[in-house]
C-alpha cells in the first residue's frame, strides 16, 4: 500500500454539484481532480508533474499543494472565498 502525501492545509475546489466544496488533503487526491478538469493548461501540466514527482518522493506534498492550488485558480475551481 502506498503512502499517502498530506497537503497542509487542504486546498477548497469547488464540488461536482452546486454549493458544494471539497477539501483536498493529499497528492494523490489532487492527481484524481486534476484527470477530471477539462481545460489542462500551463499550470495543471506543471501540477500533474509536481503530483507524480511527490508521489515518486522527487518533490514534497507541499510543492504539489502549490501546483495544485494554482492550477485550481487556472480551470476556475477555487472557491472565491479561497
Amino acid at each position: 500500500m502506498m503512502a499517502t502525501h498530506w497537503f497542509k492545509p487542504p486546498v477548497p475546489v469547488i464540488g461536482e454539484r452546486p454549493g458544494m466544496t471539497y477539501n483536498v488533503n493529499s497528492v494523490e487526491a489532487a492527481s484524481e481532480y486534476l484527470v477530471k478538469w477539462a481545460k489542462r493548461g500551463r499550470k495543471w501540466n506543471q501540477a500533474v508533474s509536481a503530483c507524480m514527482a511527490a508521489m515518486a518522493g522527487e518533490a514534497t506534498a507541499q510543492e504539489a499543494r502549490r501546483c495544485f492550488r494554482l492550477a485550481a485558480i487556472e480551470e476556475g475551481q477555487l472557491p472565491s472565498c479561497s
